[in-house]
């Protein structure tokens, strides 16, 4: 399968902020919240999931991915 991205995340000190700032900018709404500001995660208003945001410290020039697969193609994409 090819690879493909489902889901854009942050890391950001100030979460909900954050998730003010891309609601406004994008038309999205919040779809799901952990812990309080933990974790984020916002889309359309149809449900389906495009940003999320983890409560955490972000380092300037840094930055990390997320790759996830279905658990039967595990071994294939690894």
């Amino acid at each position: 399968m090819p690879a493909s991205f489902d889901l854009v995340t942050f890391d950001s000190p100030t979460p909900d902020d954050l998730a003010a700032f891309w609601c406004a900018a994008l038309g999205m709404v919040e779809t799901e919240r952990e812990d309080g500001d933990r974790w984020i995660v916002l889309g359309t208003a149809d449900g389906t999931r495009r940003i999320g945001i983890q409560r955490g410290e972000t380092i300037v020039g840094s930055a990390h991915l997320d790759l996830a697969c279905p658990r039967e193609e595990f071994d294939a994409e690894l």
